[in-house]
């Protein structure tokens, strides 16, 4: 394996290093170190992140190739910084038995661009009817332990409260997606004023609300582990908020388009914009953007979700929910928090990376860039800034709502374990892809 020198990046700290990496790993952090043989890397202008993890995508593989595949998926990935993906279970088949986890898995290690941790299914066939293999999912090769049947909510507070049981004999979690269905029948966009204006059926901020308040109590009651995906509602962070203070075992997380993209974008009809949950009023944003720099809620995730063009070129009640996101995500929270300076880059690289891996029981993630740690690094230059556009994606969708804006920063490099999977901006084929 080849040795390369990072020379002059900036750490998340302040400070600027070189770090030498050797077989894999970071063996030395410091100034003026040298390595005859080693690959020079000038950082000089950039700063170096732990890889970025997301707990939260849909990688489409088995079953929606068309939309996305593990290939594709991770290399979006590795364009955006990441160097490490959980895989959400909604493919066909679900990824509901300890086979079809492990498949996702050997898809993953043969793309080579991230790693990729499967998500298992709470649920058989995500139907809401009865748990699925949790402990044979966690005592396979996958080693699962986070699971979610994001799409659908565990509507059942039986089978969410045993879920939670279950978990518990492996440290596991279940991600919620916090979404009463009768309360959301027929929803297209957030309800309110604008919903009304527009004539378009609302999606309540109760009917995520209330399921977190439901679920945060059962975790009490069982003490398990709950963890609720794509916060959206100034009254989901209230929710949080008081059962953090009572000490339950609850984390959470946000989008970056929750975080930057308001209701209003939904007045042009363009699909782009339908997400589920959807996107909300400016007083939602700032409260998730205040609760994501007080710790209220835990990390940034990505929540994406490729689609096939004509499946968002459509009149917007026929379009599928969803947007494509990792490309863009560290752009996004960057222009969102850390440009106005409430988050700095070593709160960047706790809700990106370390608090990522740890939720989700990530081996090897959580440690950040440190002398024997796997070198998985991001070097990210600050200073450039572009109109995001289709050529800045590298998976198979182009749903971003993001196109035409005008992002800040860009990933240079990044690398895996020691190699390169991008550098200097662009993709780096890989061994494992090409066997």
């Amino acid at each position: 394996m080849a040795s390369y020198l990072i020379a002059g990046a900036g750490l998340p700290t302040g400070e600027r290093a070189d770090i030498l990496i050797e077989g894999g790993e970071v063996v030395e952090i410091g100034t003026a170190v040298s390595a005859a043989g080693a690959e020079v890397v000038d950082a000089d202008g950039l700063i170096a992140l732990p890889g970025l993890v997301d707990l939260h995508t849909h990688l489409r593989e088995p079953g929606y190739e068309q939309s996305e595949t593990v290939l594709t998926g991770t290399r979006a990935a590795a364009a955006g910084g990441y160097t490490a993906v959980f895989a959400m279970a909604n493919t066909s088949p679900v990824a509901d038995t300890a086979g079809v986890v492990e498949q996702v898995l050997s898809l993953g290690e043969a793309a080579g661009y991230a790693k990729v941790q499967p998500i298992g299914a709470v649920t058989v066939g995500l139907k809401g009817e009865r748990l699925a293999e949790l402990g044979a999912m966690a005592s396979s090769r996958a080693r699962v332990r986070v699971f979610s049947d994001d799409g659908f909510c565990v509507a059942d507070p039986l089978l969410m409260r045993r879920a939670l049981e279950y978990v518990k004999a492996f440290d596991g979690v279940i991600a919620q997606h916090a979404q009463e269905p009768r309360l959301t029948q027929g929803a297209q966009m957030n309800e309110g004023v604008l919903s009304g204006e527009l004539g378009l059926a609302g999606w309540p901020a109760v009917a995520e609300e209330s399921v977190i308040a439901r679920d945060v109590l059962l975790a009490e009651h069982v003490g398990g582990r709950l963890h609720v995906c794509h916060v959206s509602t100034a009254g989901s962070v209230e929710v949080i908020r008081w059962a953090k203070s009572r000490g339950i075992r609850l984390t959470a997380e946000l989008t970056p388009h929750h975080l930057l993209l308001t209701e209003d974008l939904v007045r042009g009809y363009d699909a782009r914009y339908k997400v589920n949950p959807p996107l909300r009023t400016r007083e939602d944003v700032e409260a998730l953007r205040a609760a994501l720099v007080d710790g209220t809620i835990d990390i940034v995730a990505t929540d994406h979700a490729p689609h096939p063009v004509e499946a968002k070129d459509t009149e917007w009640d026929a379009a599928a929910n969803g947007m494509v996101g990792l490309e863009s995500a560290l752009s996004v929270v960057h222009a969102a928090l850390v440009a106005d300076g409430r988050l700095d880059w070593a709160d960047v690289a706790r809700v990106m990376s370390a608090k990522p891996a740890e939720i989700g029981s990530l081996d090897g993630y959580s440690e950040g860039i440190a002398v024997g740690a796997a070198a998985n690094i991001t070097l990210y230059d600050p200073d450039a800034s572009r109109a995001f556009s289709t050529e800045d994606l590298r998976g198979k969708g182009v749903n971003s709502p993001y196109l035409g804006l005008e992002l800040p920063g860009r990933v240079v490099h990044t690398f895996l374990a020691g190699r390169p999977t991008v550098a200097d901006g662009e993709l780096v084929e890989q061994e494992a892809s090409r066997a």
